[in-house]
């Protein structure tokens, strides 16, 4: 038995040597996700060698390491060299933890105060939060001392003392930090949040509630369902990739990779139980997809930002994950032809068919107008989408259901507002407009 460990761990050496001298181009999604399944089974390999074979365990760290690293050059290495670097950053998480996460710098700044008012003061949600941002320029002290006071238990993090940034680049990256985030996070379980987001009901119930989340450790929210046919570049770009596997059920069952529409998620809330070593590992493939010379020629040149690269990073590593069961709603107003609902937001529903999230901030339309804030009234899914032209045009849906916002969930909606306007008036003594 020892001679068939001893070999089977010497054949994975080789094979991870081989990693190491020939590493992968920026282009090969399909190949990343590939050796990222084989890490994953020597990962599980080393866990089920015994302490009397210590050794071998040590020789398959060194290995794990090796190909960890290659892949991932942006972990932190391990200060001990019996143990290996995704190991070592493991131990970050706190265990049973769970915590929200969301990134921001000045550009977003104001939204993320409103967001936490939102889910401190209005939702009543005690999950511990972390705001992450990408050094002193991104979000200078004064604006941290300001957003960590907004409620208990919050704290500030500078992702750049955290990962080798030379090659990310986060402060300038954008959306590019929402996946480090949730790498980084000291929360085992971590819903990261886009800071424009507005919740209706207390993110917690996520964890707590959600069968597909309790089943998987992941739950991701859809897109709209819009522009059937028109990214076949995308579609064989995807297809091309993911050739060599057998597709998850969440592909299976996707109308936007089966029926050809554009856009599978909206990121703006991920969930995510790093526990789970597919999940985690999928959360890596992420990362990488989001490193800058990735994405830079790929990644948000075959999609729109991070959106798809969560998905994909799932998809291709071989984890299972949860989508909402219903593609992007709509929340707004009736149309005066009262057989649509039109908006400038997507909104999100639990497991029961109730609101739970909608993004694109308090304001009617952010891109038009940053004073006008809006309750909306109407919602709609499972409908027809009329996209709007321009970013001043509303979009609606019609040819299904007419719901209204529930009196409760308008009530939350209303006191965000009114708590809203109270922040922008104290963000304003800060000296500066964000």
């Amino acid at each position: 038995m020892d001679e068939t460990l001893t070999h089977l761990v010497r054949t994975i050496a080789a094979t991870s040597g081989y990693f190491v001298d020939n590493p992968l181009a920026s282009s090969e999604f399909g190949q990343m996700g590939r050796r990222v399944q084989i890490l994953r089974q020597w990962i599980e390999a080393r866990e089920r060698l015994q302490d009397s074979l210590a050794d071998l365990a040590r020789e398959l760290a060194s290995s794990i390491d090796e190909t960890t690293l290659s892949l991932f050059p942006f972990l932190p290495a391990s200060p001990d060299v019996a143990d290996d670097a995704l190991s070592n950053f493991r131990r970050r998480f706190d265990p049973g933890s769970k915590g929200l996460v969301i990134p921001t710098g000045m550009k977003t700044f104001r939204y993320a105060c409103h967001l936490i008012d939102n889910l401190r003061d209005t939702l009543g949600s005690d999950l511990p939060i972390e705001i992450m941002y990408a050094g002193d320029a991104d979000l200078p002290l004064e604006y941290r001392e300001f957003i960590v006071q907004l409620g208990p238990n919050i704290d500030a993090i500078d992702i750049t003392q955290i990962f080798d940034d030379s090659t990310l680049d986060l402060a300038l990256g954008g959306w590019a930090i929402k996946p480090f985030a949730a790498l980084a996070s000291r929360f085992e379980q971590v819903i990261v949040l886009d800071a424009d987001a507005v919740f209706l009901q207390q993110p917690e119930k996520i964890f707590d509630n959600h069968h597909g989340y309790r089943a998987t450790g992941s739950l991701l929210f859809h897109d709209r369902l819009l522009w059937q046919g028109a990214f076949k570049e995308r579609h064989e770009w995807w297809e091309r990739h993911l050739r060599h596997q057998k597709p998850s059920q969440a592909l299976s069952n996707s109308l936007v990779y089966n029926e050809g529409y554009a856009e599978e998620q909206d990121s703006g809330v991920v969930v995510l139980d790093k526990s789970r070593l597919p999940i985690l590992l999928g959360l890596l493939h992420t990362c990488w997809q989001n490193t800058k010379e990735v994405r830079e020629k790929w990644t948000y040149k075959m999609g729109y930002g991070d959106k798809e690269s969560w998905w994909f990073g799932l998809e291709l590593s071989g984890a299972e994950y949860t989508f909402e069961d219903h593609y992007g709603s709509i929340v707004g107003t009736l149309s005066t032809e009262e057989d649509r609902v039109c908006g400038f937001t997507i909104a999100h529903l639990d497991e029961k068919g109730r609101l739970l999230w909608y993004n694109g901030s308090l304001l009617k339309n952010k891109a038009v107008d940053d004073l006008l804030f809006d309750v909306p009234t109407h919602w709609m899914m499972d409908g027809v989408w009329e996209k709007g032209a321009r970013k001043q045009d509303m979009s609606c849906i019609r040819d299904a259901r007419v719901n209204e916002v529930e009196r409760e969930e308008r009530s939350v909606v209303e006191k965000s507002v009114a708590r809203a306007r109270e922040i922008d008036t104290r963000i304003e003594s800060l000296g500066s407009d964000p």
